[in-house]
């Protein structure tokens, strides 16, 4: 499966700060209310990356404001409990921006990590548009003062995301539902109008679907036509 990459919104809860650099915070929570990218993180989607990082005796790199050039410390520990993803790290206060990124949190006047990860396994709600990440590839956390990423941005990766894995379905012979249809054809670039119209002839006609790409394809090319 191809993975596609995005960051999430900063969720940080400050649970400790020292002298040395030293701290604590939740760089995401579970469940709850969708976050502004209309995302929930199901409890143990980090179960399976953090294990390989242990294995591997890695951590998730940490920077600042997701720019991979501007290390700014190291995470010592990453775990589940009940309430997210806890993290414990250390910012090195020998590099001017690990001084500037403590100074800040000292003072409050950033309070945010926010999480780069790949997107595993998921499930959406295609009433509500609310993803539920289920398995996630944490790849860093990163001391933020405001999300990395405009709406936009992520939407186009999750419309992405979400185009590709319809596309295998219905290259393995599944049928799409007339909303999930609906949303592969949106994802693809098709407006509105396009893609209602294109549902409903996905599933006209003896009750038979779309069972191949190349047939969908086909329809697609007489719609754009």
């Amino acid at each position: 499966m191809t993975l596609m990459h995005k960051q999430a919104a900063p969720v940080l809860e400050i649970k400790a700060l020292k002298d040395s650099g030293e701290f604590e915070g939740y760089g995401s929570t579970f469940g709850g209310e969708p976050d502004s990218y209309g995302d929930v993180i199901a409890a143990g989607a980090y179960t399976e990356t953090l294990a390989a990082h242990k294995s591997r005796g890695t951590m998730p790199k940490m920077f600042w404001q997701h720019d991979a050039g501007q290390p700014i410390g190291k995470w010592l520990d990453a775990e589940e409990d009940d309430k997210g993803l806890l993290m414990r790290g250390k910012l090195n206060m020998g590099v001017q921006r690990g001084k500037e990124a403590y100074a800040l949190l000292k003072e409050g006047d950033i309070d945010g990590l926010s999480i780069g990860y790949r997107i595993k396994e998921y499930s959406v709600d295609t009433d509500s548009g609310v993803w539920t990440l289920e398995k996630l590839d944490l790849m860093e956390v990163s001391v933020v003062s405001i999300g990395a990423n405009e709406n936009a941005t992520i939407s186009s990766v999750k419309a992405a995301k979400m185009a590709h894995d319809f596309t295998e379905r219905l290259k393995a012979g599944d049928q799409l539902t007339e909303r999930e249809f609906e949303t592969w054809l949106k994802g693809l670039g098709f407006s509105n109008s396009q893609a209602e119209r294109a549902a409903r002839l996905h599933l006209k006609g003896q009750g038979e679907p779309v069972k191949a790409a190349n047939d969908a394809l086909e329809l697609l090319k007489a719609l754009r036509a």
